[in-house]
């Protein structure tokens, strides 16, 4: 009997090519009938997918039936993966079903949603283009490359917009190292927001600044403070006779005659060119990029700076009004907390001995 016979061997008398043909035709009998199974599975809804799954799978390994038919049992397949939202299986179906027969179009058309559904956009592109080729009016097939081709647009304008997030990103990391200053990590983030430096058209920076007045930490904020702007200047115009005195100055001991300015001296870890590189890219475009060329990775960890000095009194450095920004943000003992950051006293205050006297610290 041929139930018995070798796999590799021949057939050598007629009853034996008798039984394997009468073999050949029940295995393609029920693969068919497992093909029919399975489309009554799908058409009974998603309780009935895995049902239709099994069918499909054992007719294809019936291995009886042609390249063509076999196409459509992976094609139905790619189907019913893609209705439970398995996709990449789906769109290995679709391939297999296009490697076997490649004028399938509903293998392109299937390949091409489970590519899109897997944000391959070139690759679902190139399905529905072949597709197309097959079947040019196919409805299904050209809503699909509408929807791609306004997908692509759309992840298009998100990439440029990414890739010029990170471009002034990386302008700001060189513009910092170039200018020698270092930057800890950011406080005072519930007054400032996720605000950051610039770079203007000439290569010059502008800082937001915080101005806290110490005494009852109330703040003013200077949205562009150009790095070659004199602290008198702003100064001049935040204590102006126009402006309004401060609410809660009951004794008017803020004025510009009484005011001066200082900043923390402070121990600590500068930022890393990586963190520096994704603090500069908070709240913008490029905030989720994954992947840092290796020119920021170099510096994975931040330099430790000690001041000794850094302790009452000497604590707070009083700033010269008639210095630039940049050259007061440049000292030794400045880590600028993410943007600058300056204390604001007067003279005439009873505050003001406490102060200079290092008994006071800003509140945790």
């Amino acid at each position: 009997m041929a139930l018995w016979m070798d796999a590799e061997s021949e057939p050598k008398t007629e009853s034996e090519k008798a039984d394997l043909d009468a073999i050949a035709a029940l295995k393609e009998s029920a693969a068919i009938e497992l093909k029919e199974k399975g489309n009554e599975y799908v058409k009974k809804g998603k309780k009935h997918y895995s049902d239709a799954i099994d069918c499909y799978t054992r007719a294809i390994n019936q291995n009886v039936l042609s390249d063509s038919e076999n196409s459509v049992l992976y094609a139905n397949r790619a189907h019913v993966n893609l209705l439970l939202g398995n996709y990449r299986r789906a769109l290995t179906d679709a391939e297999e079903a296009l490697k076997l027969c490649p004028t399938n179009v509903k293998a392109h058309y299937r390949a091409a949603k489970a590519s899109s559904s897997l944000n391959l956009l070139n690759e679902a592109k190139s399905f529905c283009e072949k597709g197309l080729e097959q079947d040019p009016d196919n409805k299904e097939l050209k809503k699909l490359a509408v929807e791609i081709d306004s997908r692509k647009r759309e992840q298009e304008a998100r990439e440029a917009q990414v890739s010029e997030a990170v471009g002034e990103a990386k302008n700001l990391l060189s513009a910092i190292e170039d200018r020698g200053l270092k930057m800890g990590k950011a406080t005072f983030q519930e007054l400032t927001g996720l605000k950051k430096p610039f770079l203007d058209k000439n290569n010059i920076l502008h800082w937001p600044v915080l101005v806290l007045y110490a005494e009852v930490m109330s703040s003013d904020f200077i949205e562009d403070f150009c790095e070659t702007d004199m602290f008198a200047a702003h100064l001049d115009m935040m204590f102006s006779e126009s402006c309004p005195p401060l609410a809660w100055d009951k004794e008017h001991s803020y004025t510009r005659e009484a005011i001066e300015l200082y900043y923390e001296a402070v121990s600590g870890v500068s930022l890393s060119k990586t963190k520096l590189l994704r603090y500069f890219l908070e709240g913008t475009a490029g905030a989720n990029v994954e992947s840092i060329s290796e020119e920021e990775k170099d510096g994975t960890h931040g330099s430790t700076y000690d001041y000794s000095a850094g302790q009452g009194s000497s604590r707070w450095i009083k700033v010269n009004e008639k210095r630039k920004l940049h050259d007061v943000l440049k000292e030794p003992n400045f880590i600028i907390p993410g943007i600058p950051v300056f204390y604001v006293v007067s003279k005439t205050s009873s505050f003001y001995k406490e102060f200079k006297g290092g008994k006071w610290s800003p509140p945790p």
